[in-house]
């Protein structure tokens, strides 16, 4: 996408469960970074956003609190999701003498008028002066490049932190849309249990999504993949290492993974037989962090029987098509305007 179209300043913001994505008209993603600050408890002071404040969960004192203000792709707490989001912007309203700018703001499909507004709110409470809301599966898919303009049918299905959505485009608009509130972080929850019962031992957050991303599998490996890990073993109160399968994994997994494949399998359900067609050449494309688990391709290509494409950058295509909408208008585009 070229990030130098036109003049104005305007912002395109991906505000994820898991991670917060910020496009700058004319310079591209400046910023990429976990959706978590750490605040003081007492005065509610600011003491780090991002990468920081996410290696403080689960080792924070009693004064310090680390939180992640969106759940299952929603504000959960707005105070600290605008104090996050304005320490996050702050540095760009500083370089480009931004006062109150234009946002284009990517939200889930399946939320409510409710939800919605209160994402929008939070955006405003950063010093946003007019923010304009798109669809995420439809920034989702153009910002891998499909042409929804067109009368066939372009499928997408964005697996985030919290929530999973899939929608079938056409014609600039969505015309079939299903989602669930499960997610990546469900798939570490899934990898705690399992080695809580199995083993007897008590992981934290962070070492969780450490395991799944280097030996989790939505599909069974030829060659199994290993990590070792440290814990608190619950019989002995003591530290213990452990070593974890990749085929262990799997099966821990598979239930939540079965819900996502579900999701996928709804969505084709729904969608007109005219489409369905198209889908069949043209296939799903995967974006959002859960399209890099390992053998997740594999497993919906089985289950679901059309062809599947990974995002080569799955994270960035949601914020890259809310960028599209800053040249593209509401005209096109599925696009809401919030004065």
């Amino acid at each position: 996408m070229d990030d130098s179209y036109g003049n104005g300043c305007e912002l395109a913001i991906d505000l994820g469960t898991a991670s917060t994505l910020v496009f700058v008209r004319g310079r591209g993603v400046v910023l990429n970074e976990p959706s978590v600050i750490a605040m003081n408890r007492s005065s509610g002071r600011v003491l780090a956003v991002g990468t920081v404040a996410k290696q403080m969960i689960g080792r924070t004192p009693s004064t310090v609190e680390a939180v992640r203000p969106l759940r299952r792709g929603v504000i959960a707490d707005s105070a600290p999701a605008a104090a996050m989001l304005r320490y996050f912007l702050a540095a760009e309203w500083w370089r480009l003498r931004l006062r109150r700018p234009q946002v284009v703001l990517a939200v889930p499909a399946g939320i409510t008028a409710v939800e919605r507004r209160a994402a929008e709110e939070v955006v405003r409470a950063a010093g946003a002066r007019r923010v304009r809301v798109v669809e995420a599966p439809t920034a989702a898919a153009l910002g891998v490049g499909l042409d929804i303009g067109e009368p066939g049918a372009a499928m997408v299905a964005d697996l985030g932190g919290g929530t999973t959505e899939v929608a079938i485009l056409s014609l600039g608009g969505i015309v079939t849309e299903r989602s669930v509130k499960v997610g990546g972080d469900d798939l570490d929850q899934a990898i705690m249990a399992y080695v809580r019962e199995a083993y007897g031992m008590v992981l934290g957050e962070a070492t969780a999504e450490h395991v799944k991303i280097a030996a989790g599998s939505a599909w069974p490996d030829a060659e199994p993949r290993t990590v070792t890990i440290r814990g608190l073993d619950l019989a002995t109160s003591k530290p213990r290492a452990i070593t974890l399968t990749s085929e262990e994994l799997y099966g821990a997994m598979t239930k939540t993974l079965a819900m996502i494949v579900h999701t996928v399998t709804n969505a084709l359900a729904a969608c007109p037989p005219e489409l369905c067609a198209d889908l069949v050449l043209r296939g799903i494309v995967v974006t959002g962090g859960g399209a890099r688990l390992h053998g997740l391709d594999q497993r919906l290509r089985a289950e679901i029987g059309v062809p599947v494409h990974l995002a080569e950058e799955p994270i960035r295509p949601v914020v890259l098509g809310a960028a599209e909408a800053l040249r593209e208008g509401p005209r096109r585009l599925s696009v809401r305007r919030s004065a």
